[in-house]
């Protein structure tokens, strides 16, 4: 990733669903417009999703997404519906390809796209369904055929076309038009009321927000990490200034300043530190934290943290990671967590770790989710993983809340958002 490219979990995903050889991948190359994806008649070509990062204005920048047909069979094909399925738990967008000219038999059964048009309202994702191969239709039966794929597909009781997210398409036929697509996608997008802001809301144009930043082992060579990067970028936007520093120039930082700081934002690994230097009467939080609240839900993790001390011996506990890295052997998640938590309640657990876009479907088995900021994952998948705790009754939390609460300064990091 350049320096200037926007981080893929800050950009707009739409994903491109339907059958096998419906012809998904055609209209997914017409969009980002190179052959990104393989097109064949032969099914079940897309055996994984693909992506491509794009600009789709007016909505800015976006993550196209290509995958597998959702009828596919044998072994792979259920792997490959697996992963399709997967991609639903974080689109912003829907394009669901049919074949016309299957839409246009009596035979044609339209179950499965009923029922992942029924997921996407479900998850208030705004959808639009692409009648594809057009030039199968004669014109005289055009009509006819798209109400038909309004009234199974169960959008609409009448035959309301104005109303219906369904259009003709065909990539083989010039009166159609790849921009028209993308500026017909566009338009039914409506941004998500969520706060787009990770620290600018809490500091006021002019103000010194303090950064720390530890450079130890595992930070990474010649950069900062993305969420540091996001925060640094923010504030110079919103016209305050940051100050980084490691923590151990933190005491001096301070001294240096002629007025106090705003606020104070630190490595969550850092808290212990940071916290008996920072004086109460400045305000604290940490990287994490400001994630925590941006992707998901701040009461819900602050609450899943508080938690942790009524879980019994042995209990389940599920680390989970939205990137995937190499594991050193001082790594957050799979030893520092584990024996701070272990340390801090005097008991043992049972702990399962996963990375990347690997999570379980089922969470019940578990008695605690532990979740990192989520930095590399974008909001749906986030509000995703929180609600599926929330479903399995299983309380859940973030790496830099919990920490927070293992220190004993879970209020005072939480105060800024009050």
């Amino acid at each position: 990733m350049g320096l200037n490219d926007t981080p893929s979990a800050e950009r707009v995903h739409i994903g491109v669903f339907g059958r096998t050889n419906a012809g998904k991948s055609s209209i997914f190359n017409q969009l980002v417009n190179q052959d990104a994806a393989v097109v064949s008649d032969i099914r079940g070509t897309t055996t994984d999703p693909v992506m491509k990062a794009m600009e789709l204005l007016p909505i800015g920048p976006v993550v196209m997404i290509d995958t597998p047909g959702l009828d596919d069979t044998g072994e792979l094909g259920e792997k490959r519906i697996i992963k399709a399925k997967e991609i639903l738990r974080r689109i912003d967008i829907a394009l669901l390809v049919i074949d016309a000219k299957d839409a246009r038999t009596d035979s044609f059964d339209f179950t499965l796209e009923k029922e992942l048009i029924g997921e996407m309202r479900k998850r208030g994702v705004p959808y639009l369904v692409i009648l594809n191969k057009a030039e199968s239709l004669p014109k005289k039966e055009q009509g006819a055929v798209m109400a038909k794929t309004v009234r199974n597909t169960g959008q609409f009781d009448d035959d309301d076309m104005a109303a219906s997210p369904v259009i003709l398409y065909s990539t083989r036929m010039e009166s159609f038009s790849a921009d028209a697509l993308r500026a017909t996608i566009a338009s039914i997008y409506k941004e998500e009321e969520r706060s787009h802001r990770l620290v600018s809301d809490l500091v006021k144009p002019g103000d010194t927000v303090v950064l720390v930043v530890p450079i130890d082992e595992s930070a990474p060579k010649g950069r900062l990490i993305l969420p540091q990067q996001q925060v640094i970028r923010e504030l110079i936007e919103h016209g305050a200034y940051p100050l980084v520093t490691k923590e151990t120039g933190l005491e001096e930082a301070l001294r240096l300043l002629k007025e106090p700081p705003a606020l104070v934002v630190t490595d969550s690994q850092a808290f212990g530190a940071v916290a008996k230097i920072v004086p109460h009467t400045l305000p604290l939080t940490s990287f994490s934290i400001l994630q925590a609240r941006y992707k998901g839900d701040l009461a819900a993790q602050a609450k899943g943290a508080r938690a942790l001390d009524t879980l019994p011996e042995g209990a389940r506990i599920l680390l989970a990671e939205g990137c995937t890295h190499h594991r050193q052997c001082k790594d957050i998640g799979t030893v520092k967590l584990p024996g701070w938590i272990e340390k801090h309640t005097g008991r043992s657990f049972s702990y399962t770790f996963t990375s990347g876009k690997e999570f379980p479907g089922d969470l019940s088995q578990y008695d605690l989710v532990i979740h990192c900021g989520g930095c590399m994952l974008n909001p749906r998948e986030m509000r995703y993983r929180i609600s599926s705790a929330a479903a399995a009754g299983v309380p859940v939390t973030n790496y830099g809340v919990l920490i927070a609460y293992l220190h004993g300064i879970l209020d005072r990091v939480l105060e800024p958002f009050e």
